[in-house]
């Protein structure tokens, strides 16, 4: 029993910790938030309606604008490369939600390996950003 609590609490800490990591960059007013998942985390229905497919070795890169609490439109283009550096194009989708805009895009993972994204956002006053950030991935197993 000890052993399974112990187990459970280093779940949480490690959980916590990964929790607190903030995936914002601002902009002057303007925040963007991005965050990686693997596509598995979608439900069904959700993948669906969004046209995402769900797979273990599909990850999901979800970007959006922020400025003084308000979701923004704009544009997000980019790329990643791997430590071989190879370079792989990211081609984005809108969702708009009303309060929310959303930019999604899917690539294939098929091992963990350190991704280098580098993205150009460009907001609703036409000004671009340049968005640089690294990211481990893994497939989901």
């Amino acid at each position: 029993m000890r052993y399974l609590l112990a187990l459970s609490l280093s779940f949480f800490m490690a959980f916590a910790a990964h929790a607190e990591v903030k995936r914002q960059q601002s902009y002057g007013e303007l925040d963007v938030h991005y965050n990686i998942f693997n596509s598995t985390f979608l439900q069904p229905d959700t993948a669906k309606a969004v046209g995402l497919n769900r797979s273990k070795n599909q990850a999901v890169l979800n970007v959006s604008m922020v400025k003084n609490g308000k979701g923004q439109k704009g544009a997000v283009s980019g790329s990643f490369k791997n430590l071989l550096g190879q370079t792989h194009v990211l081609t984005f989708k809108e969702i708009d939600e009303g309060d929310a805009v959303y930019y999604l895009t899917q690539f294939a993972i098929t091992s963990q390996e350190l991704l280098r994204f580098e993205l150009q956002v460009t907001d609703s006053d036409s000004k671009t950003h340049t968005l640089k950030f690294n990211q481990e991935v893994f497939p989901d197993l």
